[in-house]
């Protein structure tokens, strides 16, 4: 058997594998290089050569650039912004995520649009209570589709604009692709809003990632500062439930009046809001202009994670000798050096100051301070250590270091256009995730656990079958395929023949390499027919970002996790939406790129 029917027949085998899905894809991934390796289609080095390629390590360093962002509680804010935009409204969540997808992947590339709204979209389904499977693949879908509207929205157009002076034509202009391009997006987006958002499945939303991080409910004290918006404004008005996801559940005024507040209850200056919610919602009020955690001692929120300085949960034990006993009266901030910032009282609202509150068995501290003054108090039998929360909190401060690093691999990738050199995405990437680590936006200890090993896997060893595929010359036996049995049909045919290839090979094959394979056959193909050979080097560019069918192309890798997602999900949304692009592609392309 001829080294590109091995090749083929293996491609058939892990598309099977991928759908069947008994297998996970990485270790799919993982055996389809042993088998190449072992056939002898692949040399070991070639076979392994994947883990090696820089896009491997440009997705490891988004992971991490993106961590930062989340880390800071940019995304968080991000969230809150397009939630208020459109609040839990499944339609216009799904318009809107698509949307600035699009708009951003015009200009930062899919994969890494899809990276870093990632964890928006997720927060946003757990705010709106939406499964995580009904956003996440239109995220994906969005970004795809934008990365197709200018030359700079993915690699693969720089790639082939590049290629094609090699023919003698000139290259893409940075808005060559843009008016086809934002046509077919906005029919894809309009395909998803009316038939795509129908066919989603409804997974994730009972394991939401609060529901995973355990995180629970907790009273805490909100000071109102004398600048502080929300002075003499209704509670009703102030929209602490909706913006900070916040309950108010008491308010004490002066020394000794205490309210039960109702939505029409005036929020006056130096109030002391009991508030109820999550610690993340708790922690968020640090972000706001005019609020103040109040604990049992006024918190410096510059110490509140610096340093040694963290944030666990603990629990009172049943024969701890704070049982009964206050924490003005303990002197718990004093004696243990430890500041408690909320209360977790399990069926009960604490309406009194924490201070003052007596603390029972089972009650779950929210405690600031370094571990080393904690562990004495669990070993003693005090506290039960819950876990360690720090990583829930966010990193105010830093939050211009993050938006920095990302915006200095945003920069140096585009090197290209303002210095009299190329600076390599790999690099520029690793330079963005040095100034996290310089700056401690992103700590070493968790550097690591930011990056989804598995996706990296996956896409080197695709990479490598893609080695195989061109070794082989397996792609140029297919688009000889293409060319010797269209030729007949008109350029039209032709035209179209050209395109499917292309989406065939951008499955098993990464999108620049499918459009680089395709395109001299496709150019040579229009030179003798006498047509236009612009026109086929555009339909096979906007063909090798039509990555719809499988969960295979990086940005739908970064969902498919997360979603929840079987491989069938992809192929029963993704090929009508791959056929919506296909017609409006071939239809649309020779009418501004005449035969």
């Amino acid at each position: 058997m001829t080294p590109i029917y091995i090749t083929l027949i293996l491609l058939l085998v892990a598309v099977i594998l991928f759908a069947t899905e008994k297998i996970p894809v990485d270790v799919v991934g993982i055996i389809l290089v042993i088998s190449l390796v072992l056939t002898g289609v692949l040399t070991a080095p070639e076979g392994l050569a994947g883990f090696g390629d820089n896009i491997i390590i440009t997705i490891g360093g988004l992971f991490i650039l993106t961590g930062g962002l989340i880390k800071t509680g940019l995304v968080d804010l991000m969230g809150r912004r397009l939630y208020k935009i459109a609040g839990n409204n499944e339609f216009f969540l799904t318009l809107l995520i698509m949307v600035v997808a699009a708009a951003l992947a015009s200009v930062m590339k899919n994969t890494t649009t899809t990276a870093m709204l990632l964890p928006v979209v997720i927060g946003l389904a757990e705010r709106a209570k939406i499964a995580p499977s009904k956003l996440l693949m239109p995220l994906a879908f969005g970004a795809i589709l934008g990365g197709s509207c200018t030359l700079i929205g993915t690699s693969t157009n720089l790639a082939v604009s590049s290629a094609i002076q090699r023919y003698g034509m000139e290259p893409y202009s940075i808005f060559e692709l843009t008016t086809v391009g934002v046509l077919v997006a906005i029919a894809g987006v309009i395909y998803m809003l009316v038939v795509g958002i129908r066919m989603l499945p409804n997974l994730g939303g009972e394991d939401s990632l609060t529901e995973q991080y355990h995180i629970r409910e907790y009273v805490s004290e909100v000071l109102v500062l004398p600048n502080s918006p929300f002075i003499n404004k209704t509670i009703a008005e102030s929209n602490i439930n909706r913006d900070l996801d916040l309950s108010v559940i008491g308010i004490i005024r002066g020394k000794n009046e205490r309210i039960t507040p109702t939505p029409n209850e005036r929020i006056q200056m130096n109030d002391l809001l009991v508030v109820e919610g999550k610690i993340s919602d708790i922690l968020r009020i640090k972000t706001e202009n005019g609020l103040e955690i109040k604990s049992d001692f006024l918190l410096n929120d510059g110490v509140l994670e610096s340093g040694e300085v963290e944030l666990f949960e603990v629990m009172i034990m049943r024969n701890s000798n704070f049982i009964g006993q206050s924490l003005k009266r303990l002197g718990f901030r004093q004696n243990y050096d430890l500041t408690v910032l909320a209360i977790n009282r399990h069926n009960e609202t604490i309406i009194q100051t924490l201070s003052s509150t007596p603390l029972r068995f089972g009650d779950v501290l929210l405690v600031q301070g370094k571990r080393r003054l904690v562990e004495p108090l669990v070993v003693n039998g005090e506290l039960l250590l819950l876990e360690e929360v720090s990583a829930k909190s966010f990193r105010t401060e830093k939050r211009n270091w993050a938006l920095a690093a990302f915006g200095l691999f945003i920069l140096l990738s585009l090197s290209k256009y303002y210095l009299p050199i190329e600076i390599p995405l790999v690099i520029a990437v690793l330079l963005g995730v040095l100034l996290l680590l310089a700056t401690k936006t992103i700590r070493y200890a968790e550097l690591y656990s930011l990056i989804d090993f598995r996706l990296l896997v996956l896409i080197a060893c695709m990479i490598s079958f893609g080695t195989a595929m061109e070794k082989t010359h397996a792609d140029v036996f297919l688009a000889d395929f293409i060319k010797n049995n269209f030729e007949r049909f008109g350029p039209t045919a032709v035209l179209a023949g050209f395109y499917v290839l292309t989406v065939a090979l951008t499955q098993p094959m990464s999108n620049q390499a499918a459009a680089l394979v395709v395109l001299p056959v496709a150019v040579k193909t229009a030179v003798a027919l006498g047509l236009n050979p612009r026109t086929f080097a555009v339909a096979v560019t906007y063909a090798a970002s039509s990555s719809f069918l499988t969960p295979l192309e990086p940005a739908c890798v970064l969902v498919y996790t997360p979603g929840r997602y079987r491989f069938f999900d992809f192929v029963k949304i993704g090929s009508v939406l791959t056929i919506i692009v296909f017609i409006f592609t071939i239809w649309l392309v020779p009418l501004f790129w005449k035969f």
